[in-house]
């Protein structure tokens, strides 16, 4: 659109605020915007030079518009929003943020029961957060859980079946984990209270719960109970260690929401932290890609609004490191100088900048840069530290991986250019050796692989990494051995935790710097094999391919297997276990056959 066309339809645009809409001639949606005074917003595309390309870029692709009045600024922002993120225009700001968040669902039910979830549905249930950590909500589950007693069973827990003893208590009931509603031994009140505690302490106000504990151990010990005031107390003692490890800012505050931005050539970072009650309760820090050149106070305001609704925020007060325009008249703006509102901000601040640098690493590990010295350089310095002929730009990496002492099966993940290649990776459910074997499963998995390429004549890579130390080093070179490899390929083992190489035959390890890129490299590939094992093993499991040990024993069933391993944790504990050990958790009965089972075996 020309600016003599639009001048032939300015009349029709009125000065009022609204939305504006910019098509292409393929009537896509270029770009939205809003405006106090759509006459006055939309003219100045077309009366002026513009200094930047992308502006000039769009102006000269718009071939019609459509604009939307409405009744104030607030409707225009929250509507260019919708907008934006439905249609996410090509000149808009784009918010490189596409991940689900997890949610801690109250599920509307008798009793209800509590777990984390990243679906939300409209069944009446209750959703809290979400949480930017599924880590941390499942470690809060859990740390509520040791605190209040919360049902964890699918049971139907109505009024009637309760009163017609439909179910009994299980172990949960019996390790203090739960109060036993299904036998009608704790009331639908008490239950709500338990559940009304842990809201609180999602929102960081451990006040109530300690209260509580407080009253009881007061009872306690005025009753002479002595022993359970006792439990109590530690109780006590546990909740206000887990407060203080809280990042607690200042107990004057109340809800706040901090923003801060830094922008890096065409890419702006925000962080976000949410506080209440004087404790930062949720951090998140996102990616903007401005299009046109935004100033920063318009990338920041987009991103509060977004963030505000994404976290469902109420907060009335907003902190921020320059004046920004919100349309919520509602909202207090503050531009802290001093004190503890400073202090969040340039935490925030801290957060921020600590989150650009991390991304500028990866791409350095990732090998993103533009020149081929830049993708290499971390591969040379590695040839440099192994002192290798040639550089690694070929990696394959080793690990076996078990659940509970059985099981077995291994993963391999492969890296070229210092990238993952995800076609390359393999997983190996062990075929020749019985029971838990980590030096044979190696040497197997290892024969399996080399063998393979050997066969099809496919290339051999320059460094292999057997993550295990010392042990599946020496078992990996047998099958090298064994292959006439030996010399095609330098192969090294990587010591659990303490991130040591040891070359084969060597008795000292080598270090690599310990901030050197080399290093986070082989830390990447680490923790790649070890979540592509992780994933196919419970994938298998998932899929039944896998049964427990203790359930092929004649005689025992899953709830006895899952008892046993609740209590001892893995099946080599179990077998290591007096007859009386095992019969004080299932009886004596079904632990003569567990304990003739591993004499036969």
């Amino acid at each position: 659109m020309t600016q003599e066309q639009f001048q032939n339809i300015t009349h029709t645009i009125p000065h009022q605020p609204g939305i504006y809409k910019y098509y292409n001639e393929d009537s896509e949606l270029l770009y939205v915007g809003k405006a106090k005074d759509l006459r006055k917003r939309v003219s100045s595309y077309f009366s002026k030079t513009f200094t930047s390309y992308k502006t000039h870029e769009l102006v000269q692709r718009i071939h019609h518009l459509a604009f939307t009045i409405v009744d104030s600024e607030q409707d225009a922002f929250l509507l260019e929003n919708a907008l934006i993120k439905e249609y996410q225009p090509k000149f808009n700001i784009n918010l490189k943020d596409d991940k689900t968040y997890p949610y801690i669902v109250i599920k509307k039910e008798p009793f209800p029961r509590i777990f984390l979830t990243r679906r939300k549905f409209n069944d009446g249930s209750e959703y809290l957060g979400p949480f930017t950590s599924s880590g941390k909500v499942r470690e809060l589950i859990s740390f509520i859980k040791q605190y209040i007693p919360l049902r964890t069973c699918k049971l139907p827990l109505t009024e009637a079946n309760i009163n017609k003893g439909k179910f009994k208590v299980c172990l949960e009931y019996h390790l203090g984990n739960c109060k036993g509603p299904c036998e009608g031994l704790q009331t639908l009140q008490d239950y709500n209270e338990g559940i009304q505690q842990m809201r609180d302490m999602l929102k960081g106000n451990l006040s109530s719960v300690v209260n509580r504990y407080k009253v009881q151990m007061l009872d306690f010990a005025t009753n002479m109970q002595f022993e359970k005031a006792e439990m109590v107390r530690k109780k006590l003692e546990h909740l206000e260690t887990y407060q203080e490890k809280s990042v607690v800012v200042s107990k004057h505050l109340t809800n706040l929401d901090v923003f801060s931005i830094l922008k890096d050539e065409n890419i702006a970072y925000v962080n976000y932290l949410m506080v209440q009650g004087g404790t930062i309760v949720q951090t998140h820090t996102v990616q903007l890609e401005p299009k046109l050149d935004e100033p920063e106070e318009e990338v920041l305001a987009f991103a509060i609004a977004n963030l505000r609704e994404t976290f469902n925020s109420m907060s009335l007060e907003v902190i921020v490191p320059f004046p920004v325009e919100l349309p919520d008249a509602s909202l207090v703006v503050t531009i802290p100088k001093a004190g503890d509102k400073k202090k969040l901000l340039d935490l925030s601040l801290k957060n921020v900048n600590y989150y650009k640098e991390e991304i500028r690493k990866k791409k350095i590990l990732h090998l993103e840069g533009k020149s081929d010295w830049e993708k290499k350089n971390v591969l040379y310095e590695l040839q440099g530290y192994l002192q290798m002929e040639v550089a690694p730009v070929h990696i394959e990496c080793f690990d076996n991986s078990n659940f509970q002492g059985s099981f077995p099966v291994s993963a391999m993940v492969c890296f070229k250019d210092g990238m993952p290649s995800n076609k390359d990776y393999r997983h190996y459910n062990v075929k020749t050796v019985a029971g838990i074997n980590d030096f044979a499963t190696m040497k197997e998995v290892v024969f399996r692989r080399y063998r393979r390429l050997t066969e099809e004549g496919q290339s051999l890579p320059q460094l292999v990494i057997i993550d295990g130390g010392k042990g599946q080093l020496s078992s990996a070179m047998e099958a090298i051995k064994e292959l006439n490899l030996l010399g095609q390929m330098v192969v090294v083992g990587l010591a659990k935790n303490e991130e040591e190489i040891f070359f084969p035959g060597d008795s000292e390890s080598k270090k690599l710097p310990w901030d050197s890129d080399s290093l986070k490299l082989i830390r990447r590939i680490r923790d790649e094999v070890h979540r592509f094992g992780i994933t196919f093993h419970r994938n298998q499991r998932s899929k039944g391919t896998f049964k427990n040990e203790l359930e092929t024993i004649k005689g025992i069933g899953k709830e006895t297997a899952s008892a046993l391993l609740k209590m001892f944790k893995s099946v080599k504990n179990v077998k290591l276990k007096t007859e009386k050990e095992l019969a004080d958790v299932v009886g004596l009965a079904k632990a003569k056959l567990v304990v003739a089972h591993f004499n036969e075996t």
